[in-house]
């Protein structure tokens, strides 16, 4: 390889020798969590200069990379920053999280191996890279989730995300057999250059719906979402650096075989009609919620379905973003549980905020109206006009106040109502200003699907709205939706059966 290519696998390296280092050290956990922090801080500044080298070399640089079945991109970039990034917050917050604790070095090697794995999956341009890293990812990642082997809720999430993760890796092995008989190859970016060029094929066709399956069973969407929330059981690190830099794999990966998604039809029907499920399921659950934690943990269920439906709408720009936007948000809201759960209490305390019934019918107003005025600042529009009243809803709670009936003097909440205006006009900004970076995405706006995604957002929003208005009228129905109509249950049966487990003390994987 040459230079730059070495420069672009460095920081795998860095975090696979690390693992190595720490699983050979003597000495107090300490000294380990100082080569750990040290070491993820090095591997952050080189993805950060890889990312430059791959953002200004031009694109022939990188032939060492294709031969060794390895990929560059903009957007892989900066997700690879992303994710180191989070792993160096992670591991700092971690050394003072578990400090008294046993096991630990055995935590510090999982970690360091994570990152190496995601990293190596970013990169990967070759199915069996693909399927490797992502494998290692779960591998590494299960032995973080029962850190706390004492834990049975623990020892069965991770038990039910080994049971989709080896469905998943069949379903990749499957479809990488596809892919070779069709282009005669393991490349991934042959493949992609071959639909591109000659059309879909049947094999093409059964290869994306097979990713759609494997992206349904790696990202916790319906029926395979339980051991995402029960996860909670689990360090809070552990759920930071899941929510933040693992689960949000899929989307990258959707976004990266986008071609293989631009003509399938039933590919994108699936994936929209799960991701749309899942987002709306999986909100109304968590307004049912009370602890902090799993309101989180269902918001990211909520969330990898809307970004599925990003996906399967063809907006990668915005799966992108949202990406993005999503992994800084949960890693910081994951890290400072302790202190929203004391906001929360002060909160509780305060009494329950009510808001104005005039604020639900004109907020969604209000907000199609600041989106379309920064949209038409642009020359070419970043999005399609049906995209603009998603994105109402989605922002319209923002722009809620409070009622008359509140102590709050009308001064005060005029000045929220200007806050919510600002921050939505700021989102819808920086939502149309990011469509300008050269991350390497391109749109395929499908419009056939924009009237059922319309109408699920409006009831989405119809029904939070509800919840603040005539909460006695849901008791019947907030009993199902807590219960996740009972999805969870089923499937938790249906793992136990196809693979039935004890949980005894040789159980200790720690051991």
């Amino acid at each position: 390889m040459d230079a730059v290519s070495l420069f672009v696998c460095a920081p795998m390296a860095v975090m696979l020798l690390t693992a190595i280092a720490v699983s050979l050290m003597r000495g107090a956990d300490a000294q380990r969590w100082k080569l750990c922090n040290e070491a993820s801080a090095l591997a952050l500044l080189l993805t950060f200069f890889s990312g430059l080298l791959v953002l200004t070399q031009p694109s022939q640089s990188f032939h060492a990379l294709s031969a060794a079945g390895l990929y560059v991109s903009p957007l892989q970039a900066v997700i690879a920053v992303l994710v180191q990034g989070v792993g160096l917050v992670v591991a700092r917050f971690s050394g003072r999280y578990l400090e008294g604790e046993q096991h630990q070095r055995q935590y510090i090697v999982a970690l360091s191996m994570v990152l190496a794995c995601v990293h190596l999956l970013l990169i990967a341009d070759h199915w069996l890279i693909l399927i490797l890293s992502w494998s290692g990812v779960g591998v590494f990642l299960k032995r973080m989730l029962c850190f706390y082997a004492e834990r049975p809720f623990a020892l069965l999430a991770s038990h039910k995300k080994t049971v989709a993760d080896i469905l998943a890796d069949d379903v990749l092995l499957l479809a990488a057999l596809l892919s070779w008989v069709s282009v005669g190859s393991g490349s991934i970016s042959a493949l992609l250059a071959n639909v591109s060029a000659h059309g879909h094929t049947q094999l093409s066709e059964i290869c994306a719906v097979l990713l759609v399956v494997a992206v349904v069973l790696r990202t916790a969407l319906l029926p395979f979402h339980g051991w995402l929330i029960q996860v909670m059981e689990a360090p809070t690190p552990v759920s930071a650096l899941l929510h933040a830099g693992v689960v949000n794999l899929s989307g990258y990966l959707l976004i990266r075989f986008s071609p293989l998604f631009a003509h399938s039809a039933v590919a994108n029907t699936l994936l929209l009609a799960i991701g749309l499920i899942t987002c709306v399921f999986a909100a109304l659950v968590m307004f049912t919620r009370i602890s902090i934690k799993v309101r989180l943990a269902w918001s990211t269920v909520a969330q990898m379905g809307f970004m599925i439906v990003e996906c399967a709408l063809g907006l990668y720009t915005f799966a992108a973003l949202h990406l993005i936007g999503h992994s800084i948000y949960k890693a910081y809201a994951f890290l400072s549980a302790a202190e929203i759960v004391a906001d929360t209490r002060v909160a509780q305390i305060a009494g329950r905020q009510t808001f104005a019934v005039l604020s639900f019918y004109l907020a969604p107003v209000l907000s199609l109206t600041i989106v379309l005025a920064i949209q038409a600042l642009f020359a070419t529009p970043p999005w399609p006009l049906w995209w603009s009243l998603v994105l109402a809803f989605a922002w319209a709670p923002v722009l809620w106040w409070s009622s008359g009936t509140s102590d709050l003097s009308p001064s005060v909440r005029w000045q929220g109502l200007l806050s919510g205006s600002l921050l939505t006009g700021l989102l819808t900004l920086v939502s149309a200003g990011f469509h300008h970076i050269p991350l390497g995405t391109i749109d395929q706006p499908r419009g056939e699907y924009a009237g059922a995604v319309v109408v699920a957002m409006g009831a989405l929003y119809l029904f939070s709205v509800l919840i603040h208005t005539v909460p006695q009228r849901l008791n019947r129905l907030h009993r199902w939706i807590y219960a996740g109509l009972y999805l969870d249950a089923f499937y938790t049966r249906c793992v136990l059966r196809l693979w039935p487990v004890s949980w005894g003390k040789s159980t200790h994987v720690n051991r």
